[in-house]
């Protein structure tokens, strides 16, 4: 067998693999209710109403499970708060609630299939060999290069595979598109292909809008095909096949659109009270709408045949047939680095050349099985596969990577470690970039300071696990973030992101965000979220909260494992003017190891005087929010008058070695009678204070929640002996946040 064969033989198995696992582990699931049946001739139709919008495309195979049963089917429609479902046997008249499971896997499958096709096509499997085997000597002319958009021309017209190395900020978009656009001049036909939706419509976008500069713009010349489009696109009007239609097939589009509304009439009509006589009209309108969905589909079809630039995603280019059976001159895959191997193969296969680009600094892909297959081709980049990483390794570039070197997004502060330390010094600041970023970093909160190290020792900021998934929390840190947050908000910042490596730490900011800031959300870009959400995007303003303290013994996986430096990276390069990295210094230089990316960016920020303590606070606090207050910790009317008004509930956190003062047993003491009073500590000290409930459980960190609504932190101070007690206390006002902290001590009874 040729090495080309065991290359897709190996890569069929692996995405098998990973089907297998998602099979096993990976459903999406979502709740229907008031099942009502439409129809049983030859197969039986339903219409149930959803809690939300569930947007599953139409013939996408689903399972029902209702009770004990499970039944596989397939979905005829899948629209606002509704779907229709069909399956090959009955679940009776009625279901009143049952789970629906959308297999995320039929991408794969289909990837398979294509490799089928690739096996018995000598022309395609050529083109694989050129890319995993890139050793062919480089043909351009160098010494015809005029700038960095005339080199990639150079390289994609005489080399049938280009790597382009893009770094954050380096202008990666900038150069695809007039490459493109110089292909398109020349009348040749390009494919523009991405994992994601944003990346295509930025690139397209980007694309159309250098074309239209040069009054060089034919409708219908480029076409972003797929239906999940974003801003980017909506402002043009004739890029996609529904604006095409609109355009030149009016007639059609207006009876796509009548028959649509009826049918959502009709949808309502049944959800509120259900007749024969409107389901009957309801499968007679699917099949109207079936007939002219299926002219609008050959309509498409033409218009991705006569576009010269066509942008889609690798899921569409592997699922629809309109992309996979064309030829194309040359093939751009953007954000390589986050495709599968045989994702990138399989782009490779449809263009005579291919440029493929991407960052193997930044994040893999994603895949959930631990098969070696699947860790081998699924959770690697093409730039390793195919060896161009081995030679950067060297200290040399491989022959045909083409690296974009001259950053333009990050103050010069912030890209001084990034530069350094992940890119070894090969990519260097644009001129501009100093001056351009100055306004945001004139900004609070830290006016004057691009890069900030907010530490966290000694300050009372513990770690804990999840009750139930086990992800890691730190509240202390969470609120100092926020506050950061707020800071920015208030002068004028309205594009900010909080980063962390942990998914219960950003969805429990992004709780804090909608209870406490849901008016600023509507104003700013505000997005709480892990590393992998913001890789591709920017901002003004970057919050990095690295979460791990004590009383944990090491440093999470996330943080020190094979991954860090890339999660690290896309968390700095994020940035526009100001990045505040929220960490326990002390902790990362006891438990991470000094040559660990963590490790080198404190120290690195030590080095440059970036550090501001926790006892500065009151320095750059200037806003303080009703509902989230620091305060000395030593002033306690504020928590004692908070304790004497509770109505319900007092539930105190005491750490091991536990001393409280005689006004804080008095305050407890004379609580109202009718509050209950949850003493959560692993001594049993306690019986004096005539507590209700007692979990013998220690948590480092004392905290009091009163009647499930008020947090305070830090408080009683005495708790802290024998660590170093917190400087400040924090009072926050919070249903939510305090229900949530509540729920990983206490059963519901309690």
């Amino acid at each position: 067998m040729t090495t080309t064969l065991m290359y897709i033989k190996e890569w069929q198995q692996a995405l098998q693999n990973e089907i297998q696992h998602l099979k096993k582990y990976g459903s999406n699931k979502f709740i229907v209710r008031n099942g009502r049946l439409l129809s049983d001739d030859g197969f039986f139709t339903y219409f149930f109403d959803t809690p939300i919008s569930v947007k599953i495309p139409v013939g996408s195979t689903i399972r029902l499970e209702w009770g004990g049963l499970k039944q596989s089917g397939r979905v005829l429609s899948s629209e606002g708060k509704s779907v229709i479902l069909s399956f090959d046997q009955s679940f009776g008249d009625l279901i009143p609630e049952a789970y629906l499971f959308h297999d995320p896997w039929e991408l794969l499958e289909q990837l398979i299939e294509r490799f089928d096709d690739v096996k018995k096509n000598k022309q395609k499997r050529l083109r694989v060999k050129r890319l995993m085997n890139p050793s062919m000597p480089a043909k351009h002319p160098e010494e015809k290069v005029k700038s960095n958009v005339h080199e990639l021309v150079l390289r994609s017209k005489y080399n049938p595979v280009t790597f382009v190395w893009g770094p954050p900020g380096t202008g990666k978009t900038y150069t695809l598109a007039r490459v493109a656009a110089n292909k398109y001049f020349q009348e040749k036909r390009v494919l523009i292909l991405s994992h994601s939706n944003q990346a295509v419509d930025v690139l397209v976008s980007e694309i159309t809008d250098f074309i239209k500069k040069k009054n060089r713009f034919r409708e219908g010349d480029i076409l972003r095909y797929g239906f999940n489009t974003g801003e980017a696109i909506a402002n043009h009007d004739a890029l996609t096949t529904s604006q095409l239609l609109q355009k030149q097939e009016p007639q059609l589009a207006e009876d796509k659109e009548k028959l649509i509304e009826e049918r959502r009439g009709l949808k309502q009509d049944l959800a509120r009270s259900f007749s024969k006589r409107d389901s009957t009209q309801l499968l007679e309108l699917e099949t109207k709408i079936a007939r002219v969905l299926e002219k609008i589909r050959q309509k498409e079809i033409e218009f991705v045949g006569d576009a010269l630039v066509v942008g889609a995603t690798l899921a569409k280019a592997a699922s629809d047939s309109a992309i996979y059976t064309k030829e194309y001159d040359v093939v751009i895959l953007d954000e390589a680095s986050m495709a599968y191997v045989p994702q990138a193969a399989f782009a490779a296969t449809l263009g005579k050349r291919v440029i493929i680009c991407g960052d193997f600094k930044q994040l893999p892909a994603i895949a959930s099985s631990r098969d070696s297959l699947v860790s081998k081709w699924l959770k690697e980049d093409i730039f390793h596969r195919a060896g161009v990483v081995e030679w950067v390794e060297q200290g040399k570039l491989h022959p045909h990577l083409y690296l974009l070197k001259e950053q333009r997004r990050m103050h010069p502060d912030i890209s001084a470690f990034t530069n350094h330390f992940i890119y070894h010094s090969l990519v260097g600041d644009h001129e501009s970039v100093l001056n351009s970023r100055k306004d945001i970093v004139e900004r609070a909160p830290f006016q004057g300071r691009a890069a900030i190290l907010l530490d966290t020792s000694f300050t009372g900021a513990f770690c804990l696990n999840e009750r139930t998934t086990h992800s890691r929390l730190n509240l202390g840190q969470l609120l100092l973030s926020f506050q950061c947050i707020h800071e920015a908000y208030l002068d004028g910042a309205r594009s900010i992101g909080y980063v962390t490596p942990y998914r219960a730490q950003a969805n429990l900011m992004e709780l804090l965000l909608q209870e406490l800031y849901e008016k600023e959300l509507a104003t700013a870009d505000i997005i709480s979220a892990t590393v992998h959400r913001f890789q591709g995007s920017e901002r003004d303003v970057m919050v990095f909260d690295t979460v791990d303290s004590e009383p944990q013994e090491r440093a999470g996986m996330l943080l020190i494992g094979k991954d860090s430096e890339r999660l690290i990276n896309v968390a700095i390069t994020r940035t526009k003017g100001k990045f505040i990295n929220i960490s326990n210094q002390t902790f990362i230089r006891k438990h991470v190891y000094n040559r660990k990316t963590l490790r080198q960016l404190v120290e690195h920020q030590e080095k440059h005087q970036q550090i501001v303590k926790m006892k500065e606070i009151g320095s750059w606090v200037k806003n303080q929010l009703p509902r989230l207050q620091w305060i000395y910790a030593r002033k306690l009317e504020m928590v004692f008058q908070d304790i004497e008004l509770a109505r319900s509930s007092v539930v105190l956190s005491l750490p091991e070695h536990t001393i409280l003062t005689e006004p804080w047993k008095s305050v407890l003491h004379n609580r109202k009678k009718d509050v209950n009073l949850t003493i959560i500590s692993s001594g049993n000290a306690w019986s004096e204070l005539r507590p209700d409930y007692l979990l013998e459980e220690s948590f480092s960190s004392p905290f009091i929640i009163i009647d499930q609504q008020l947090l305070w932190l830090g408080l009683p101070l005495e708790a802290a002996k024998g660590i170093h007690p917190p400087y400040i206390a924090t009072r926050l006002d919070s249903e939510k946040v305090a229900e949530y902290v509540a729920s990983q001590f206490l059963d519901s009874n309690q």
